[in-house]
């Protein structure tokens, strides 16, 4: 089964071509936003993928945009990772950490009353988890081109911070609705200098935090994450400039040496001629590189896009949860367990390492 077989990435061997893809699952510490034990126990229980691509963690305060989901710009947050990236290399595990910033997908109540920022001052009219529960956005303050560079320093840093903390690369989160998925839409990007207007300046912040990350840390260290034809999510809208934008960022990666691209595929989208109904299939023509297919895959739909060589390995996401034991599971044909939904982003152990390994 190609799912099962070996798999060079960068300078690493996944023993099998499963990524654990990465889920919030708010069990931080709320304080501080650092990792707790618990983290530990579940990122070793699920160390048998390929890769782990663990949670998405904020590079600044700035980045913040829900509660109990970690950091990794302080001292306190990089000494818990290494309890974790230890405890998954002890298990002959690997893990990247995915660098995040949520930009309007956040509110005042996590910046002190301060708006939170963005591309452009659209309110992106979303719900967020506050210390007050579900929270309304707000409207948030545009960037300026001072602020656009204290966001590169921020993940240049959390990128050294991560090799620091042990872990064996790094993911950008560059899409669902986020920052850098904000500078690339018309739809949250109205912006006229130069960081708007065309595709190559919505795409530039994206590039310069690649630029400065790959100062610090190899570029076959670093992941970058997209999803193309996210529509009507968090304010995001696919419409005609969608498409030739992805086009030229992914095109543009091949001048770099990276990890891997980690795509999301289009789920049920619109009748229109500007929508990409088959991101994998039409990213695998213009991509040169490593190329990680994610959204709703199953044991047998990831392991016929290996097998057509549309993609070079599969992420899976709700089957870890329930399943810590997931590749074995595929390997032997054991039945998956289901998740609770309930306890999805609840504190607590409960729905997060007390599911079992299968036991026959």
């Amino acid at each position: 089964m190609e799912l099962l077989k070996p798999q060079k990435l960068g300078s690493l061997l996944m023993p099998n071509k499963i990524v654990m893809a990465p889920m919030t699952r708010s069990r931080a510490d709320n304080e501080g936003y650092t990792p707790t034990d618990m983290h530990v126990e579940y990122y070793k229980q699920r160390a048998s993928a390929g890769l782990i691509i663990s949670e998405g963690t904020v590079v600044s305060e700035q980045g913040r945009g829900y509660i109990h989901t970690p950091g990794i710009y302080s001292q306190d947050q990089v000494e818990q990772w290494q309890k974790v990236t230890a405890g998954v290399h002890d298990s002959n595990g690997r893990i990247f950490i995915q660098l995040w910033h949520t930009g309007r997908i956040s509110h005042p109540d996590f910046h002190k009353g301060k708006l939170p920022v963005a591309p452009s001052a659209i309110n992106p009219n979303s719900d967020v988890f506050t210390i007050n529960g579900l929270t309304k956005t707000v409207t948030p303050r545009a960037l300026t081109v001072s602020d656009i560079q204290q966001v590169v320093a921020s993940f240049k840093k959390s990128a050294e911070n991560a090799m620091e903390a042990g872990f064996d690369g790094v993911e950008v989160h560059s899409s669902n609705g986020y920052l850098f998925h904000q500078f690339f839409s018309s739809s949250s990007n109205l912006r006229t200098d130069e960081y708007g207007g065309t595709k190559e300046n919505k795409a530039r912040i994206f590039f310069e935090t690649l630029d400065a990350i790959k100062t610090v840390i190899p570029e076959n260290k670093i992941g970058v994450r997209l999803n193309p034809m996210m529509h009507d999510w968090s304010g995001i809208s696919v419409d005609e400039h969608t498409a030739e934008t992805f086009d030229y960022i992914v095109s543009a990666l091949n001048d770099y040496n990276i990890a891997y691209l980690h795509l999301t595929r289009a789920g049920d989208v619109p009748n229109k001629d500007y929508f990409i109904k088959d991101v994998i299939g039409h990213y695998r023509k213009i991509y040169k590189g490593f190329l990680i297919a994610n959204g709703g895959y199953d044991a047998q739909t990831g392991e016929q896009e290996l097998l057509t060589k549309r993609a070079d390995a599969i992420a899976f996401g709700r089957p870890f949860i329930a399943n810590p034991d997931f590749p074995e599971r595929i390997s032997n044909d054991w039945p998956l367990a289901e998740a609770d939904t309930d306890y999805f982003y609840t504190p607590g152990e409960k729905g997060y390492t007390d599911y079992p390994e299968y036991k026959g």
